[in-house]
């Protein structure tokens, strides 16, 4: 087999990879053009919603049995069902509105759940999907000023952040159903304030609950504190519970042509990280971690993440359900202590709502960091972006760290390419021959093929040889290439005049035409395939994978242009050696 025909098969099996991944992302998720309504919870009125008994949805497991420190097994009960969550339409009361440096929120008072997080230092990406260039060419333009919204609850969209007191005792304590009241405080980060603390207080079952959310200035982790104090006259055992509530449609804008995680994660110590697919919850066939005394739970999206982490060394249950029609939750419960009457007891976690800022997110928990999603080469991944920042910690800019790495990364590969192109200089002096070949015998393959290998025999010349060295290098390349897609530090960074995000595309589409133009110099300095069919698929692939680039982010174009040009400086360089060494001294 010509080396040709081998360059084609390594491209038809990256095809199928693709196909595979567009395939897993379709079993994991609805349809890209037309997904699934979100079933809007039922309304429930506040009276009703104080009153409601904690019972648990559908799909979440028993209780496990804790460590002897806490109440046992009976004790952790389940969060109350989302089903019983009143319509946005249908709130009682206003809504909390909180501004930071970094936030714009809003707690909605029946339950004191945040029901809108409003990332002001990130801003929204222009829409590169099917609808969104359509808007381009209708006048839609898009708005630079508009931020993202992470959390967020209107009739189309769920996303909450949720926190409620439970137990099995029968007790009806203040939960995410219970109307709470705002008591006074700012609600604005003040110019020279560091920590702004807003507090809601509920009483049912005899336990009053203080909930305290305090935003710190420049930071997406916010403390959530609750204060818990028994004014009854029996001791009580409850149980604190931390959940994120979401529905299973795909991020707005998210590009169709390369598929990133979104879902539910749990991570503990002993089992490490694990994403839940929203259709293995739906058909009940997720496996996590259910217990520890470590670790978080998040919601994952492409660049950003809501994340729950309990205070450490406090034992706690992992459930995941799906609540009802296209809506999913996460939780974790923590049973505490019993508290004596007229005792009083306390709890903290941390909620990260932002992006996927992977320094910042190790600082919190050990395996937050992993919610940026490499992918099954994560442990290539993980190194090459480590390099990448640290490239960027000399230049300034992750656009140039990105040519540097590519350029480091071409070096150290350089023997193997060197060897690959030398390959393919020699079979492109051969290809004349080759072609006398294929019309001398014509359709009698059998001869064809014993005289082209007694050629590559005489010529020392191996078929294979200019595709192993390229099959090693692309593990490398691909992990290269999740670091870049993945890497929220990218967004809404400019490499150089006219590209302004290296995590959007081309709003020019000039690397992409470069990009086009280095693939057609590669395939001329490559030798013509003797099958005309082949050499005309050849042809073609520029332009064929080129168009995809033209939608793909810019930091990503520009990682494969340089690659390519150095690539194509490489290939003529060797070959002008191989030519040199057959001119008569």
């Amino acid at each position: 087999m010509d080396i040709q025909r081998t360059i084609l098969w390594v491209i038809f099996g990256m095809s199928l990879l693709f196909l595979w991944d567009s395939w897993q992302r379709h079993q994991g998720r609805a349809s890209m053009l037309s997904p699934p309504p979100v079933t809007a919870p039922t309304a429930a009125a506040p009276a009703e919603a104080a009153k409601a008994a904690p019972t648990a949805p559908a799909g979440v497991p028993a209780a496990a049995v804790p460590a002897p420190a806490v109440p046992s097994a009976a004790a952790a009960a389940a969060p109350p069902a989302s089903a019983a969550l009143p319509a946005p339409a249908a709130a009682q009361a206003e809504r909390v509105k909180i501004e930071t440096d970094v936030f714009r929120v809003e707690i909605d008072p029946a339950g004191a759940v945040m029901t809108r997080a409003e990332l002001l230092r990130q801003d929204v990406a222009p829409d590169w999907t099917a609808s969104g260039l359509l808007g381009v060419l209708t006048g839609k333009k898009h708005d630079p000023d508009k931020n993202v919204v992470l959390l967020e609850w209107t009739s189309n969209r769920v996303y909450l952040a949720r926190t409620g007191i439970t137990s099995t005792s029968g007790a009806r304590y203040p939960n995410h159903l219970t109307p709470f009241e705002p008591l006074p405080g700012p609600r604005t980060l003040a110019p020279g304030q560091d920590t702004l603390e807003v507090k809601f207080a509920a009483d049912s079952g005899g336990l009053r609950v203080v909930k305290t959310y305090a935003f710190r200035r420049g930071s997406y982790a916010v403390e959530v504190r609750h204060e818990l104090q028994n004014t009854g006259a029996e001791p009580v055992t409850p149980s604190v519970y931390l959940q994120l509530v979401r529905d299973g449609n795909k991020p707005e804008g998210e590009s169709a042509l390369y598929y990133t995680f979104t879902g539910p994660a749990v991570y503990t110590e002993a089992a490490k990280f694990q994403k839940l697919g929203f259709s293995d919850i739906e058909k009940k066939k997720q496996s996590h971690q259910n217990e520890g005394k470590d670790g978080w739970i998040a919601m994952i999206q492409h660049y950003f993440v809501a994340a729950w982490v309990p205070q450490a060394g406090q034992f706690r249950e992992y459930r995941t359900a799906m609540d009802s029609a296209n809506l999913f939750s996460v939780s974790t419960v923590m049973p505490l202590a019993p508290i004596a009457p007229g005792a009083a007891a306390s709890n903290s976690a941390t909620l990260w709502v932002g992006p996927q800022d992977q320094n910042a997110l190790k600082a919190i928990a050990p395996g937050l960091d992993l919610v940026v999603d490499y992918g099954w080469l994560t442990f290539l991944s993980k190194p090459l972006f480590w390099a990448l920042e640290f490239l960027h910690n000399i230049v300034g800019n992750w656009g140039w760290a990105i040519v540097l790495l590519t350029v480091l990364i071409k070096a150290a590969f350089y023997p193997l390419s060197a060897a690959s192109y030398k390959s393919m200089a020699r079979m492109k002096e051969v290809t004349p021959r080759l072609m006398k070949i294929r019309e001398q015998y014509g359709n009698d393959k059998q001869k064809m093929n014993l005289a082209m290998m007694e050629l590559y025999k005489t010529e020392k010349i191996n078929p294979l040889g200019g595709c192993l060295p390229i099959l090693v290098q692309i593990p490398v390349f691909i992990a290269l290439y999740w670091v870049l897609l993945a890497s929220v530090e990218m967004r809404n960074q400019p490499w150089v005049l006219w590209v302004n995000d290296l995590a959007t595309p081309d709003p020019w589409f000039i690397l992409p035409v470069i990009m086009i133009a280095s693939m057609w110099v590669q395939y001329k300095l490559n030798p013509t395939p003797p099958d005309p069919i082949q050499a005309k698929v050849m042809a073609a692939m520029p332009f064929i994978f080129g168009v995809m680039f033209f939608f793909f982010p810019a930091g990503l174009v520009l990682y494969w242009v340089v690659n390519n040009l150095l690539s194509i400086a490489q290939q003529w360089y060797v070959t002008q050696q191989i030519a040199g060494e057959k001119k008569p001294g």
